[in-house]
């Protein structure tokens, strides 16, 4: 058995967890449906919601792995992330990571104006 997931933050190919999706095969990259905030959570890793309006498109990559993978990818896991439908620009309904909109609004950066954690990560690079 296996699992499909769109993922948006560091588990991108060239990220810090992307070593946890060693195995899964790369199904390409993809952007969300415009239905979506994009927060910087301590700058450690995005959280993504979906709203009713203001939404953006994402940029993420599907991937499509073992049980055995997901284990692994699920127990590295940042804090507060969680596994729940994500719309793709397409209208295909996929598994993606998300965050809780009540833990990001108010309390984190809102980076929707990028739609991309490596855009973001690349901005604030740029600025030293």
């Amino acid at each position: 058995m296996s699992k499909r997931l769109f993922v948006n933050g560091t588990l991108m190919r060239g990220l810090s967890l992307h070593g946890n999706l060693e195995g899964a095969e790369f199904l390409g990259e993809f952007h969300t449906a415009p239905l979506y905030r994009l927060y910087s959570i301590d700058d450690g890793h995005p959280g993504m919601f979906e709203v009713d309006a203001g939404g953006v498109s994402v940029v993420g990559e599907y991937y499509e792995m073992s049980n055995a993978i997901w284990s692994h990818v699920e127990a590295g896991e940042p804090p507060g992330l969680y596994c729940g439908p994500v719309t793709l620009e397409d209208g295909r309904v996929v598994e993606g990571i998300l965050f809780p909109r009540e833990l990001a609004e108010g309390r984190h950066k809102d980076i929707s104006e990028f739609g991309d954690w490596r855009a973001y990560i690349a901005a604030m690079e740029d600025r030293g």
